[in-house]
């Protein structure tokens, strides 16, 4: 990412302008390029180097989001990766822009929240501030969750940071998985059932499958998480929730 506000550039792996396999409700799903974390069994491999994917700038994506929102009734954005802390300046961006339209923002991190909150870029702060809903923690292979839906291991919560979302029925909803053929190739979004892990397989073009990553709410009265069904809910302010 470079450059001012009104000419901020970011490298993004993919974006799918309006899905329902990435959150609550129609969302507007962007895949950042790059992500210094090496989970083993990563779901998108192919967005862990920092080189490639496509060079766009805000104005665009922010155009984009806006006809999202016209054009498909999309109720927020998801940022994923890759991951969106190692491009906080331009998710930062994107979340206040998704602000600025109504949008919810939705942020997927292989960071815990305690982790975030020991950095010191102002960044990193702005983006917890300006995110609804945040899933963190790395993805574990070995710990896959059936229970919530949009979560890849038991391990990882959910972070609800302010009241526009709560941890209601369509969390314990059923996981989807969506395929796009176009003019470029398939695109594959969402999480699979176990017994449709190799669907992709033999498919020319890359294909994109996001894992769901548990939950907490905002350093105040606000703040909920929604954590693992072995676990019994947390309440209140967290400066120790993750």
């Amino acid at each position: 990412m470079q450059g001012t506000l009104e000419n901020l550039t970011m490298q993004i792996a993919q974006v799918v302008p309006c899905t329902e396999a990435e959150g609550p409700g129609k969302r507007f799903a962007v895949w950042f390029q790059g992500c210094p974390l090496r989970c083993p069994g990563c779901c998108n491999p192919e967005f862990l180097p920092f080189k490639g994917g496509q060079t766009k700038t805000l104005c665009e994506m922010a155009a984009w989001m806006a006809r999202a929102k016209e054009e498909n009734g999309v109720e927020g954005i998801t940022l994923m990766g890759g991951e969106p802390f190692a491009h906080v300046a331009a998710a930062l961006a994107l979340a206040r822009a998704s602000r600025q339209l109504g949008l919810s923002v939705m942020v997927f991190s292989g960071y815990t929240i305690e982790e975030l909150r020991e950095r010191a870029e102002p960044d990193v702060a702005g983006l917890i501030a300006a995110t609804d809903i945040l899933v963190d923690g790395p993805y574990v292979r070995e710990q896959p969750d059936a229970e919530r839906r949009w979560i890849g291991s038991r391990n990882q919560r959910i972070h609800f940071l302010t009241a526009r979302y709560s941890y209601d029925e369509q969390w314990r909803q059923k996981n989807t998985l969506e395929i796009r053929v176009d003019k470029d190739g398939i695109t594959v979004n969402g999480f699979p059932a176990a017994d449709a892990v190799g669907l992709w397989k033999g498919f020319s073009k890359p294909w994109t499958r996001k894992k769901a990553l548990p939950t907490v709410a905002p350093r105040g009265a606000e703040h909920r998480t929604a954590v693992p069904p072995t676990q019994p809910p947390e309440h209140g302010s967290s400066d120790g929730e993750g």
